[in-house]
């Protein structure tokens, strides 16, 4: 079969190409093909329990306190469990095959320690600690006011309404650097250097468990996404 594959098939002139296949493909330099890389990894989209951790497995791996009562996405392979919120890996593990056994990061624990563990229940205090990194620094300073600490965060999440995400990440910074802790010291930063986004109180409601829901910040990459999607329809 090699014989006549070089002595007949690459060894006659192409109808097509009108060149013998030997000859055309001494000016050709092929490469490797890629190694293809499938993702194998289970997925799983799971809720955050009060105990600060997910269950996979039969096992409980815990997750950073201010997720409490959010759903994470968890990714596994034979040997890794990663977790991730929104599209960002926040803790990972090697991966357990025993049952029934918690799985612990030291981190989380220190968390839980600095604040008790019913505050992190709180969906104020969890939403304002889902904002982001500075946010749950400034978190484990507040008790330093001396102030109820539910009080203060929903005061602080009230200026996030008014003044926007942004301007308050920026305020929560300079306290931090002049370790000035209290809602009253936020609001004086931003009455002084920012502008309102909103002049508008939300609207109160009777029922006061509407009151207290909190939407997380949207992720403008999913809104990208949805309009590529749509213009690839039309």
């Amino acid at each position: 079969m090699l014989d006549w594959l070089e002595k007949v098939a690459n060894a006659r002139v192409h109808e097509s190409t009108q060149e013998k296949p030997a000859e055309r493909f001494k000016k050709v330099n092929l490469r490797e093909l890629p190694t293809l890389v499938s993702d194998s990894d289970e997925c799983h989209l799971l809720k955050v329990y009060k105990d600060f951790s997910v269950k996979f497995d039969t096992n409980s791996y815990t997750t950073p306190p201010w997720t409490i009562g959010k759903k994470l996405i968890l990714k596994a392979d034979q040997y890794t469990v990663r977790i991730f919120h929104k599209e960002k890996q926040i803790c990972s593990y090697t991966r357990c095959w025993e049952r029934k056994k918690r799985i612990e990061n030291p981190t989380h624990l220190e968390q839980v320690k600095k604040l008790r563990r019913r505050q992190w229940e709180s969906s104020e205090i969890a939403h304002f600690a889902a904002l982001g990194e500075e946010f749950r620094e400034y978190l484990e300073q507040l008790p330093k006011s001396n102030h109820p600490l539910k009080k203060q965060v929903i005061a602080l999440l009230s200026l996030k309404d008014q003044y926007g995400v942004q301007s308050l990440s920026w305020a929560v910074l300079k306290a931090l650097k002049y370790k000035a802790y209290g809602a009253d010291y936020i609001e004086n930063i931003l009455n002084q250097e920012m502008i309102p986004v909103s002049s508008h109180a939300p609207v109160k409601l009777k029922n006061e468990a509407l009151n207290r829901i909190r939407l997380s910040e949207p992720m403008l990459t999913d809104y990208d996404a949805l309009a590529l999607k749509r213009r690839k329809k039309s």
